[in-house]
């Protein structure tokens, strides 16, 4: 029999080494699914050249900059103009100038400075034919250009903010009547993505939503950026909904990625990592550093294991390839 007190030493002892090992044993977890990520808009878009907005001048069709030599020992600044793009079916392009054309003179006056074809498109308001001198090469040719003019385009014209990720939704900005209170601004429902969570809660398009967690949207935009920055994905909020003339509150349940095991480390007993971007993940048993009783690496498609450092066993996807003679 051993003495009391070695008993108790040798207690002490195994306790201590399993703090130690507890102390090393780390479990981290990460989303089921990778989690996609936006920008956010902002409130105010500007979008180009309004409706209705009277635009002047003429299109030639066709961007240019300085003519600078082709030698890189000497660089100087030639006569005329380089073409840099040429619109399709423009009216350069309708009258065969080319790319790397150098457009000497319009209408017999010299264009030795991008500057000189803007200006001249800005000050023409009909449809005017030009004659360009054009160098391509060493052969200067003559070129009538038709050019046409410029019309007010459609403007960008926004149908409705979406929220892909939180909410899976598109919401429009209004301004309505509720519960006897005029002007109120708020969001309402005009798309539902087939996998939303709004489905799962009741909600339906054309309902209007006011307030997230009793604070009020103000927007469509103000209610993606609550949903997607003041909340987590998962968390459960509290939507204060207008429908049919009455006010409703309901729970929403935002987009799960889900949960998984990450990493678990149990030093030297069990270390296992997992990654999603790249698609990976490892396992080691009783890891002494130089070498492992086993070891499990998997990269994409490639597995590998390993007993003991010595016996290795690989695999992949193999691909098929069609030979012909």
């Amino acid at each position: 029999m051993f003495p009391a007190d070695f008993r108790v030493k040798g207690i002490q002892r195994s306790g201590l080494y399993l703090v130690l090992l507890l102390l090393n044993a780390c479990i981290s977890y990460g989303p089921r699914v990778l989690v996609p990520s936006i920008t956010l808009s902002p409130e105010e878009l500007s979008f180009s050249s309004p409706q209705n907005e009277a635009l002047e001048g003429v299109d030639f069709g066709l961007q240019t900059n300085i003519n600078e030599s082709d030698s890189l020992a000497n660089i100087e600044i030639l006569p005329g103009v380089r073409v840099r793009a040429v619109a399709q079916n423009g009216a350069a392009d309708s009258a065969g100038i080319q790319l790397g054309d150098i457009i000497l003179a319009i209408d017999g006056m010299e264009t030795n400075h991008p500057d000189v074809i803007d200006q001249l498109a800005r000050q023409t308001q009909t449809a005017t034919e030009f004659n360009f001198t054009v160098r391509r090469n060493t052969v200067v040719v003559e070129a009538t250009v038709a050019a046409r003019p410029l019309t007010a385009g459609t403007a960008l014209v926004e149908l409705y903010r979406i929220d892909p990720i939180a909410s899976r939704a598109g919401y429009r900005t209004e301004i309505l009547t509720v519960a006897n209170r005029s002007n109120v601004s708020a969001a309402r429902i005009v798309e539902i993505l087939p996998d939303s969570p709004l489905r799962d809660s009741g909600l339906e398009t054309g309902d209007v939503v006011l307030s997230v967690d009793g604070v009020s949207v103000q927007s469509a935009q103000g209610l993606i950026n609550r949903l997607n920055q003041d909340s987590e994905l998962g968390d459960t909020v509290l939507f204060s909904v207008f429908r049919d003339g009455t006010i409703n509150q309901i729970s929403v349940v935002l987009w799960d990625p889900g949960r998984r095991i990450s990493r678990i480390s149990l030093w030297p007993i069990l270390q296992y990592e997992s990654s999603l971007s790249p698609l990976s993940s490892s396992l080691s048993i009783l890891d002494f550093w130089l070498f492992s009783f086993y070891s499990y690496n998997r990269a994409e498609s490639e597995r590998a294991h390993t007993i003991l450092g010595l016996f290795n066993i690989t695999s992949d996807i193999g691909e098929l390839i069609d030979e012909t003679d």
